[in-house]
């Protein structure tokens, strides 16, 4: 639907056209632009694939289809041709498997037609598009998905480059660096500057991001921001998914956007121009701060902690140069939850002497939520995150804060290799998975024990995919430390995530080895991955463990789950498994997290 002030001017049922399938709402690909004369609308769908006919109501082996209504009206025969009902089409993986092969389309209101766009490359899928300056062409982000796609939800190294497609030849320009991994075109407002995000293909699923800016006219880019390699107080990195849909200031030099710095998820101003940044939130009791939208210098942002739902805030921006006098004013404000406080631990790893680098004694932190009534010491549920290559950010989450009102204090550890504390510690995890990750989290735990008023014989672990595979090695090196395990998606056997995952290939580069798109695992590389597989030592484990998978994870298959809940049942340890017919890795949707959270919830109770 199309709506003025005059009201709904249009309404338009797109896929009943039978020019493409599903418009792809959310997810990488998806977008919904104007043109600049407001008269088309630019937009994803799946391409148009001949359906399977529907069985027969009466299943009789040569019964007819019924014939049309209208003996004159053409039928038109759009079934899948015979001996081809079945071929096998690939998907974009976990969370992404309705989408498959995105075209690019575009609605005219004004001729009352739509197309589905030509020119693409036939290797690449099309997404995140825009229109060009003078509206006769479209720039969009193609995903190369030969020889075959690799799962794409929550990894920014796959190979994508950004491309201008003319509308009136057909002719496709590369715009990005070739064989790179960028993202997110942002158009400044006078059309001159095109702002996007650019990674390295390969390595880690997520990283530190450069921002990089092509000037229009001349088609040159310029590095705005580089990758970070060590954080400074001042700026730890990019390492944003995407950039927000309206960045740009009216001046069209300077752009706002947000990103993880450390435990925290900051609003940064860069100056296009002068390559600089300027944090707009550091310091801000609020510790999770998220940019809606900017037009006409108007911010309007998020902002929450973890005992403060998010409230809406606006601010207007300041010249260039003033803008640490930002003024932010409440819109919609929300409530502090009582019994909640949080703050931010830093860890410090010891010397190890097995290496030089920095990263060998980088220091880490954890964010520790506590009840602040009740009588202290409270027994502590430590969370590891998943990825492993994410963070926990001091944002509101709801579930967190529900077991801090239960009388619990929660640690969330950020490990050397989250998101926000640059490159190095990122990439100093890879080969190091099962060792480091594991070793920094048993620290983070033992510090906040001796820092806080902790009881230290009342500790639980909740977690889930990566984190539940650091979690389940824990149980396994300290068998009598944790009274209660609730574990979601978990990892725990890493060579059979090879032919089952989306993302194959982050088993070879966890573990620091090569992957190629023909790669076969040799037989030494399956017994590694077995020996770093908490699958190998599960004899080890006394702790009661609470399993919650998703029929439908594509990233790590609930399988594993069945096979680690049968070999702890088979050695008489309490074990509990949840298996969720319509659940996907994230357990997402408000009736599956419920339940999850309910039973997770009765679990600790009732061990702890």
């Amino acid at each position: 639907q199309v709506w003025d002030s005059g009201g709904c001017s249009h309404s338009v049922d797109l896929t009943a056209l039978g020019k493409h399938g599903e418009v792809y709402t959310e997810g990488p690909f998806a977008c919904l632009a104007w043109s600049h004369s407001e008269t088309r609308l630019l937009y994803v769908a799946e391409k148009s694939r001949p359906k399977r006919q529907p069985p027969f109501p009466w299943d009789v082996p040569g019964a007819a289809w019924p014939a049309a209504q209208d003996e004159d009206e053409e039928v038109v025969d759009r079934s899948v041709p015979q001996g081809k009902q079945f071929v096998y089409h690939e998907d974009w993986g976990e969370a992404l498997s309705t989408r498959s092969e995105p075209v690019l389309c575009i609605l005219d209101l004004e001729g009352l037609s739509l197309s589905v766009l030509e020119g693409v490359p036939e290797q690449l899928s099309p997404g995140q598009a825009l229109w060009s300056p003078d509206d006769h062409g479209v720039v969009f982000v193609g995903w190369w998905h030969k020889p075959f796609r690799l799962g794409l939800n929550a990894c920014s190294n796959r190979r994508s480059e950004i491309f201008h497609l003319d509308l009136a030849s057909g002719c496709c320009e590369l715009l990005s660096a070739e064989n790179g991994s960028a993202c997110s075109p942002r158009l400044s407002p006078d059309g001159q500057r095109l702002l996007y995000l650019e990674g390295v293909v390969g390595g880690p699923h997520r990283q530190c991001l450069r921002l990089r800016m092509l000037t229009w006219q001349t088609r040159q880019t310029v590095t705005v921001l580089d990758v970070v390699q060590e954080p400074t107080e001042a700026f730890a990195g990019l390492y944003a998914e995407v950039l927000p849909p309206r960045c740009w200031a009216a001046d069209s030099r300077r752009a706002v956007l947000g990103t993880p710095q450390r435990s925290r998820t900051d609003l940064l101003l860069v100056d296009t121009e002068a390559a600089t940044v300027t944090n707009l939130t550091a310091g801000s009791p609020e510790g999770c701060w998220e940019l809606l939208t900017l037009q006409w210098d108007l911010l309007v942002a998020t902002c929450s902690a973890p005992h403060h739902p998010p409230s809406l805030v606006v601010a207007v921006l300041p010249p260039a140069g003033q803008e640490l006098s930002l003024d932010w004013l409440p819109v919609e404000d929300t409530p502090t939850v009582p019994g909640v406080t949080w703050k931010t631990l830093t860890v410090q790893p010891p010397c190890s002497g097995q290496g030089p680098t920095a990263q060998d004694t980088q220091a880490f932190e954890a964010l520790l939520l506590s009840p602040s009534d009740g009588t202290p010491p409270h027994p502590l549920i430590v969370c590891p995150h998943g990825g492993p290559h994410a963070v926990f950010d001091a944002r509101w989450r709801p579930s967190m804060a529900a077991l801090c009102r239960l009388g619990f204090a929660v640690l969330l550890v950020n490990y050397r290799g989250s998101l926000g504390f640059g490159q190095a510690s990122i990439s100093s995890l890879l080969s190091r998975v099962g060792e480091q990750d594991v070793a920094d989290t048993q620290l983070a735990v033992e510090q906040a024990l001796h820092r806080e008023p902790l009881d230290l014989h009342r500790l639980a672990l909740l977690a889930g995919s990566h984190g539940a595979f650091i979690a389940l090695h824990l149980l396994t090196r300290e068998p009598k430390r944790y009274q209660a395990c609730a574990l979601r998606s978990p990892v725990s056997n890493l060579p059979m995530l090879l032919g089952t995952s989306d993302i194959p290939d982050w088993r070879y580069t966890s573990l620091g080895l090569p992957y190629s798109f023909e790669r076969v695992p040799r037989a030494e590389e399956v017994a590694t991955m077995l020996l770093r597989s908490p699958i190998a030592q599960a004899a080890q484990v006394q702790t009661p463990v609470l399993l919650c998978v998703g029929a439908r994870d594509r990233r790590v298959s609930p399988m594993q789950a069945l096979e680690l809940y049968r070999v702890l049942r088979a050695r008489r340890v309490p074990t509990r498994l949840l298996w969720y017919p319509e659940g996907g890795h994230a357990l997402a949707g408000v009736e599956t997290e419920a339940d999850v959270f309910k039973n997770c919830a009765h679990w600790l109770l009732q061990h702890l």
